[in-house]
């Protein structure tokens, strides 16, 4: 197929495509005339929501990490005592944005497939 072959090469997908672009409505189905109504305090909650979920999900794999360190010897008292600490108060933090948000536990819970849910 030379060059001007395939740009002349035309799809029904590739038509459905442009014409949901131009409109914004699948094709078959009348323009609704009506847009999406997104509220301010909603856009925040649903991205603290997003945020909050993958800091907690760093924060597990954190303490995940620390446990196998700690259990493999390689860290002394001093570090373990202010690893605890630290993932303490950084617990306390997600926990404290969590509730700022009015979010849930679960709402930040993720499953993760054949590994499970998060927590």
């Amino acid at each position: 197929m030379n060059e001007v072959e395939s740009r002349n090469v035309e799809s029904p997908k590739m038509h459905d495509f442009a014409s949901i672009m131009r409109t914004g409505e699948p094709p078959g189905l009348a323009p609704s005339g009506s847009r999406l109504n997104l509220k301010p305090e909603d856009v925040k909650n649903g991205l603290g929501q997003l945020v909050l979920t993958l800091v907690k999900l760093l924060h597990e794999l954190l303490e995940r990490q620390a446990i196998r360190r700690i259990e493999s010897g390689s860290l002394s008292d001093e570090q373990i005592e202010r690893l605890g600490i630290t993932l303490m108060r950084q617990a306390q933090e997600i926990d404290r944005l969590r509730k700022a948000f009015g979010l849930e536990e679960g709402d930040l819970n993720l499953d993760l497939g054949p590994v499970g849910k998060l927590f």
